[in-house]
């Protein structure tokens, strides 16, 4: 009897054992198949989160219905502050944006919003604009060498605007109708923006890319506007700082010049020591100046030749003295048959004996590292001097992407070179609103710290 209870008790717990465990696999199971169910729709949802919210084109300019006046510009669903302190999860949000379709702002689209100068002006917020009394007694003019991407030009233009500025607008003679059409309407809108009375069709690396800086300096001197400092722009160029920041360290310079002006390698100076004649080319800039073996002459007056870039800031007493001088005369015209002339003609002037904001010869090279005009990042300098470009490189240079924007508002370079809204919009949004907002507040303390003197330094001690 007791072997039989045993036997039976023994049958038991092998069924028990039999049954159970797979009512424990079943159950293991279904818990991991829920969890993975919740990760997928969890995947899911994050995905249409992103592709919904982010996945926008941008709206055309003339893409007017449904839209109040303050919408016609299209903007990002983007926190910039969030961006500028490196957020992860935000800076991840401007990566999606990047990866998405963008369909660019069209020439067509802008032509027909200038098309109404009060709306346009409305939609972009000129009439908000806030300058100081610094700023006021101390205009700027500009020049805007430019032949493509109206909306980027406009956006350029919008972030450097104050309407105690002047602007000049040159546009290649090559560009398209719609474009030449936008510009010619910026101008129409804006009363202290004009187009150069003459026009060049700008020829990469040739004299007509510095010939189209010229005309419009030649423009500004006989301007009713008394500037102080005029500042070139390409259409990949965007701001760093607020006008007042800018006027700020400008007044630093005490009537000098700022600019890249340093000794020419043997390399070098073979762009100015050899005749160079136009030639088509096969790649995008279809003509080309091209190096001949026939040697030019030295530089007249005894010219000591120095290189530096095409871009360059400076005084309206170098510019008059430049205008009127017969040795400058001389130099462009000895300049005629170089290559990139614009990348000797102002570095090589400003080291002259004797002229507005003298650079002496026997000072130290002036570098692109230590000349604020251009914040330029090339891809071999990330590592030992930049951090990665965390946008895409283009025949080395960095075009900037949003995980840069900190970097390039704390660098203390006036410009950044190159940005382009068909790399990443998301950034040049950021800089724009960041810009704005330093614009304002200081605007702002200026007017409530009526005992901080009005002088350059009243900028340096608020931002303090």
């Amino acid at each position: 009897m007791l072997k039989y209870v045993n036997y039976t008790g023994m049958q038991r717990e092998k069924m028990k054992i039999r049954f159970a465990f797979p009512s424990r696999l079943r159950k293991k199971n279904f818990i991991s198949y829920l969890s993975l169910l919740l990760v997928i729709c969890a995947f899911l949802l994050l995905f249409l989160k992103f592709t919904v919210k982010y996945s926008i084109t941008i709206e055309s300019y003339g893409s007017t219905a449904g839209y109040n006046d303050v919408e016609l510009l299209h903007r990002y669903n983007i926190d910039c502050n969030a961006i500028y302190e490196m957020e992860p999860a935000e800076l991840g949000k401007s990566l999606v944006i990047r990866k998405q379709v963008v369909v660019e702002e069209q020439d067509k689209s802008l032509v027909n919003l200038i098309s109404n100068c009060p709306r346009y002006l409305r939609s972009r917020g000129y009439g908000d604009v806030q300058v100081s009394e610094e700023e006021q007694a101390f205009p700027l003019a500009y020049s805007l060498v430019v032949h493509k991407s109206a909306s980027m030009v406009e956006k350029i233009l919008r972030a450097v605007y104050t309407p105690n500025n002047i602007y000049c607008i040159h546009y290649d003679l090559k560009s398209s109708e719609l474009f030449r059409e936008s510009m010619e309407g910026l101008a129409r809108c804006l009363p202290n923006v004009f187009i150069a009375s003459k026009l060049e069709a700008v020829t990469y690396a040739s004299i007509s890319r510095l010939n189209a800086d010229l005309n419009c300096l030649s423009d500004l001197i006989g301007s009713k506007v008394k500037w102080r400092y005029v500042i070139n722009l390409c259409g990949q160029d965007f701001p760093l700082r607020s006008n007042i920041e800018l006027v700020a360290d400008l007044k630093k310079l005490r009537g000098g010049n700022m600019m890249e002006t340093s000794r020419p390698s043997e390399y070098k100076k073979q762009r100015f020591s050899f005749h160079h004649e136009l030639q088509n080319a096969s790649f995008e800039y279809h003509r080309l100046p091209v190096k001949t073996n026939k040697a030019k002459g030295p530089p007249p007056h005894g010219i000591q030749m120095f290189i530096g870039s095409a871009y360059f800031v400076l005084s309206l007493e170098f510019v008059t003295y430049m205008n009127k001088s017969a040795l400058a005369r001389d130099f462009l015209m000895w300049s005629n048959d170089t290559y990139s002339p614009d990348e000797h003609f102002w570095a090589t002037l400003t080291r002259v004996p004797g002229v507005p904001g003298e650079v002496p010869r026997a000072q130290a090279d002036i570098t692109d590292l230590m000349s604020k005009t251009r914040l330029v990042k090339w891809n071999y300098l990330e590592g030992p001097l930049y951090p990665s470009c965390t946008g895409k490189h283009v025949r080395s240079v960095c075009i900037y992407g949003a995980g840069e924007l900190r970097w390039l508002l704390n660098y203390g370079s006036w410009f950044a070179n190159k940005v382009d809204a068909k790399v990443d919009p998301v950034l040049i949004q950021c800089l724009e609103d960041k810009l704005q907002e330093k614009q304002r507040l200081l605007v702002k303390a200026m007017k409530s710290q009526q005992n901080i003197p009005s002088s350059v330094l009243a900028v340096d001690v608020i931002l303090q």
